[in-house]
C-alpha cells in the first residue's frame, strides 16, 4: 500500500506530462514530431558504433565524465528509467518506462539485463526501450536536437538549480516516486512541465567544459572504440581458470556448478600484478560454448534455472561497465585459492555418481542438489570469504527497498560456527534426514502466487524440532555450547594465517544495507551465529534463487521465509548464553510480537535445555559474551572501521562523543550520511554516520513505523565510507565538531534539522557539490583500491 500511495501522490505530475504528450501525439503541438522534424528513425543506427576520430577516445574522454556526473544515479537495476550510463552499450540501449523494482506487479517481468537479454540497440527497441541518442538524420543540428541526452543536459544549463537551500520545481526525490521517463515524442512536454528537471536530476549542472565535450561527442554521432583488449597476462589467467572450471569428470562438473551458483555475482580479479595498469574485473557466467570459442551467455533468469543445453560451460567475461559500490563484490582468484578448492572438492576421497538436473525442486533444495559434495567442504568454501557470501543478500538484487530489509535489525554482529565442531559424518547424516524440511519457497516459479505458507512454516517447525533434538543429544557428557563452537578465524586451508571474515557487522539504512568486517559500533541488541545449513539457505533464498524480475508473490515469499532464517541465527546465538537468560533476551528482542513468533526463536519449538559452557562473571551476559567473542576471535578481528584506526587520539575522542548521541534527537538524522572533517595542514578526513533505528521487533512485514522506538536510536561513527547510498553530506572544520555534536543532540523538529542542514550540510544545491563529490570519490579510490566504486546519489535528501 505504501508504494501505491506514493504513485498516487505523484499522479498530478505524471498526468501533466501524459496530457501534453497525448496532445503532441494527436498533432496539437505547434511543432511536428521527431520523425517529421528529423527524418525517420533507424533503430539499427547503434547496432554498431562509429569509430572515433583520431585524438578522441570514448574511454578516456567521455566515460570519465559520465562516471562523475551521471553514473551516480544511472547504474544497476535501480537506474532511473533503466538508463545505464555505465557503458556505451547502456547509452545505446536507452531508457524504459518499466520498473525493474515493482513491488506490486502480479506477473513476472521480461528480463532486461544489459549484455544478456539483447545484444543490439535494435533488439532493445523491440523490448520497449526508447533511444536517448539520435537515431534520425545524421547532420550536426539533428545529432543534438534529436538526442534526449543532449536535450536533458541542456535543459539543466538553461534552468540551473538555486545556489542554496533546497530544490523546488516540483521535483520528487523519494525512492518510490513514480518515474517520468519521456521518450522522443514526450520530451517537449517534460521540458515544459519540469524546467528544473534537467540532468543531472536534482543536482548542479555540468561544468561548461564537460557539457561542451559531451556535446561535441554527440555531434560526432556518439562514437566508441570498443572495449580495451585484455593483456597477454590476463588472457593466460582467464584460460587457466576456465580450464579449471570446465573439467570433464563428474566431480569437477558438480563442483563447477556449485562454484558458479555462489560466485555469479562476484567481481572476480586476479593477483595484484595488473594493478599498476588498472585492475580488470570479471564475471563468471554460463555459456553454451566451451573455452576457446566466443562466449554465448545463457539467458536463464537465475543461476539455478535450466541452461537449455546438455552441458553449460563456465566462462570468465571481462566487466564492461563502470564499477559502482552498490553491486561491487570483489573476489580474488589466485594460486592459493585454486589449491584450496582442489583440496576441498577435487582431491578429496569421495565419488560423484550422477549430475543433478534443473527442476524446480532442485532449485529449491541445494542440500539435495549437491548432496554428493562433502558438506564440510561446502561450508569452508562459503566461510573462507564470508563477507562476500553475506554481501550477496546485502548487495544483490534482493536488497533494495524498505519491505525487503525490514526483516533485519539496524545493527547486529554475525559470527560463524567452527568448521568441524560437529563431525562431518554427523552433519551429513542430519542433512540427509532433513532434506525435505530444508526446501525453500523460492524454488518455484517466479510468477507464482503466495505459497501455501502453512506448509513452509510446518517444514521449518519440524526442522527446528529435529535440530533441537540433535543438538540436545550432541551437548551431553560435559560437552556444552561455548566459545569453542565459534570460528575464531583460524585458517581453513592448513596455513597459519588468520582470516578476518570471522566476525561481521551488518547495518540496515531503512531501504539499503551494508556489511563490513569486524565488530563495528557499540554493543548491538542482537547477534547471529550462522552454521552451514543456515548460511546455505540464506544464499539460495536471497541470492541464487531470487529473481529481481519476479512478481509480488515471489518477493513476499522471499521476505517471509527470511524471518525464519533470522530467528534461527538468533536461536543459535542464544545457546551461548546462560539458559536462564535466553527467554528474557528473546522477549526483549521480540517485544510486541505474537507468542508463536517468539517460540520460533527459543521456546517449545526451538530449545536446547542445556546450559552454556561459558562461566559468566557479570549480570549482563549479552555484552559480556560479545566482549568474550572479541577476545576469542582476537587477531582475526578487522579494525578498519573502528575509530582508533584514524590514528589521531584527539580526533578519536571528539568522535566518540559524537557517537554517544542517542535517543529521539537521531530521528531527524538520515540513516546513512558522510561527515567530512577539515584539519589544518592535513588531507580531508571522511567518517560515516550510521543511524541505528530502535525497534520493538522486526518480525512484521507491514506497519514498521508502529514498531519504532526513538528512545533506542543509536549512532555508529565509522572511519571511511560505509554504505553505497549516502542520504546526506556534512562538512565541518575539526574545531566545529563539538558544535556539530551539540546541535545534533538538540534536534527535536524538522525545522531544527533544516537549520542544522543549512549550517553543516553540503546540499544538492551547493555550487561546489561536484567538487565535493570528486574529492570524496578520489579519497575512496585511494584508501580502498579494490572495494571502492561510484556511490549512488538517488537517496540524497532534499531538506
Amino acid at each position: 500500500m505504501r508504494h501505491l500511495r506514493a504513485r498516487l501522490r505523484s499522479l498530478p505530475a505524471v498526468l501533466a506530462v501524459l496530457l501534453l504528450a497525448g496532445c503532441a501525439s494527436l498533432g496539437y503541438y505547434l511543432v511536428p514530431n521527431f520523425n517529421t522534424l528529423f527524418g525517420p528513425a533507424d533503430p539499427t543506427r547503434f547496432d554498431h558504433p562509429r569509430t572515433p576520430p583520431v585524438g578522441m577516445s570514448y574511454a578516456h574522454d567521455i566515460q570519465p565524465i559520465l562516471d562523475k556526473r551521471c553514473v551516480v544515479c544511472h547504474a544497476c537495476y535501480d537506474a532511473a528509467c533503466q538508463l545505464k550510463t555505465t557503458s556505451w552499450e547502456g547509452l545505446a540501449r536507452g531508457a524504459s518506462k518499466t520498473l525493474v523494482y515493482d513491488p506490486i506487479r502480479l506477473l513476472a517481468a521480461t528480463p532486461a539485463r544489459l549484455y544478456v537479454d539483447a545484444e543490439k540497440a535494435s533488439e532493445w527497441r523491440k523490448l520497449g526501450f526508447s533511444p536517448v541518442l539520435n537515431e534520425h538524420a545524421q547532420d550536426v543540428p539533428t545529432q543534438r536536437e534529436a538526442s534526449l541526452m543532449y536535450r536533458l543536459l541542456t535543459l539543466k544549463q538553461q534552468h540551473p538549480l538555486p545556489d542554496n537551500g533546497t530544490v523546488g520545481g516540483g521535483l520528487d526525490f523519494r525512492i518510490d516516486r513514480a518515474q517520468i521517463c519521456p521518450a522522443e515524442g514526450e520530451i517537449e512536454a517534460y521540458e515544459r512541465a519540469f524546467p528544473l528537471g534537467g540532468m543531472p536530476y536534482g543536482l548542479p549542472g555540468l561544468a561548461e567544459q564537460e557539457h561542451q565535450q559531451l556535446t561535441r561527442w554527440l555531434e560526432m554521432g556518439a562514437p566508441y572504440e570498443g572495449v580495451a583488449p585484455l593483456t597477454p597476462g590476463l588472457v593466460r589467467k582467464v584460460a587457466e581458470w576456465e580450464a579449471f572450471f570446465n573439467g570433464d569428470s563428474l566431480k569437477e562438473r558438480l563442483f563447477a556448478r556449485y562454484a558458479y551458483e555462489h560466485l555469479f555475482l562476484a567481481a572476480l580479479y586476479f593477483d595484484d600484478q595488473e594493478a599498476a595498469s588498472g585492475r580488470r574485473f570479471f564475471r563468471l557466467v554460463r555459456s553454451t560454448t566451451p573455452p576457446g570459442q566466443p562466449v554465448r551467455e545463457v539467458r536463464a533468469a537465475r543461476p539455478v534455472d535450466d541452461p537449455g543445453v546438455d552441458r553449460p560451460y563456465y566462462r570468465l567475461v571481462a566487466e564492461r561497465e563502470s564499477i559502482v559500490v552498490k553491486t561491487h563484490m570483489p573476489y580474488r582468484l589466485d594460486a592459493a585459492r585454486m589449491a584450496f578448492w582442489r583440496q576441498l572438492f577435487l582431491d578429496a576421497p569421495y565419488s560423484v555418481t550422477k549430475l543433478p538436473g534443473y527442476s524446480a525442486s532442485t532449485a529449491a533444495n541445494p542440500f539435495a542438489t549437491f548432496a554428493e559434495l562433502p558438506a564440510g567442504a561446502r561450508y569452508r568454501f562459503m566461510l573462507q570469504e564470508a563477507h562476500f557470501t553475506i554481501s550477496g543478500f546485502i548487495k544483490g538484487p534482493v536488497c533494495r527497498g524498505q519491505m525487503a530489509l525490514n526483516v533485519i535489525e539496524d545493527q547486529f554482529w554475525v559470527v560463524f560456527a567452527q568448521p568441524g565442531a560437529i563431525p562431518t559424518d554427523t552433519l551429513t547424516d542430519f542433512l540427509a534426514r532433513e532434506q525435505d524440511h530444508l526446501s525453500l519457497p523460492t524454488g518455484r516459479s517466479t510468477s507464482a502466487a503466495l505459497i501455501p505458507w502453512a506448509e513452509y512454516a510446518g517444514r521449518q517447525r519440524n526442522y527446528l524440532l529435529a535440530k533441537s533434538q540433535a543438538l540436545t543429544g550432541y551437548f551431553t557428557d560435559g560437552r556444552l555450547p561455548g566459545l569453542g563452537d565459534v570460528w575464531d578465524g583460524g585458517a581453513l586451508d592448513g596455513t597459519s594465517q588468520r582470516n578476518d571474515n570471522a566476525v561481521l557487522s551488518i547495518f540496515r539504512h531503512n531501504d539499503s544495507a551494508t556489511v563490513v568486517k569486524g565488530m563495528v559500533g557499540d554493543t548491538p541488541k542482537t547477534a547471529w551465529l550462522i552454521e552451514y545449513p543456515l548460511l546455505e539457505r540464506i544464499h539460495y533464498l536471497l541470492v541464487a534463487n531470487y529473481d529481481v524480475y519476479g512478481n509480488l508473490g515471489h518477493q513476499i515469499n522471499s521476505r517471509l521465509y527470511m524471518d525464519f532464517l533470522r530467528m534461527e541465527g538468533e536461536f543459535n546465538f542464544l545457546l551461548l548464553l546462560p539458559q536462564a537468560e535466553r527467554i528474557r533476551l528473546r522477549d526483549h528482542w521480540y517485544r510486541g510480537s505474537e507468542p508463536a513468533v517468539r517460540e520460533q526463536v527459543y521456546g517449545d519449538i526451538a530449545k536446547v535445555p542445556v546450559d552454556s559452557g561459558i562461566r559468566y562473571q557479570t549480570k549482563q551476559p549479552m555484552p559480556e559474551l560479545l566482549g568474550l567473542l572479541r577476545q576469542h576471535v582476537g587477531p582475526a578481528v578487522n579494525t578498519r572501521y573502528g575509530l582508533p584506526a584514524m590514528g589521531d587520539g584527539k580526533l578519536q575522542g571528539t568522535l566518540e562523543k559524537l557517537a554517544a548521541v542517542h535517543g529521539p534527537a537521531l530521528s531527524w538524522l538520515p540513516e546513512n550520511s558522510v561527515l567530512t572533517i577539515e584539519q589544518a595542514g592535513r588531507p580531508l578526513r571522511y567518517v560515516s554516520l550510521l543511524r541505528n533505528t530502535g525497534h520493538l521487533n522486526v518480525s512484521h512485514l507491514m506497519l514498521e513505523a508502529q514498531q519504532i522506538l526513538p528512545a533506542e536510536h543509536t549512532l555508529t561513527v565509522a572511519p571511511g565510507i560505509v554504505g553505497a547510498y549516502p542520504n546526506a553530506f556534512y562538512r565541518v572544520r575539526e574545531e566545529q565538531l563539538p558544535a556539530f555534536t551539540t546541535a545534533l543532540a538538540a534536534l527535536s523538529s524538522e525545522a531544527d534539522y533544516a537549520r542544522f542542514s543549512e549550517r553543516f550540510a553540503v546540499r544538492r544545491t551547493n555550487p561546489r557539490f561536484w567538487d565535493f563529490s570528486d574529492a570524496l570519490h578520489d579519497d575512496y579510490r585511494r584508501t580502498e583500491p579494490v572495494f571502492s566504486g561510484i556511490l549512488d546519489f538517488n537517496r540524497l535528501e532534499n531538506r
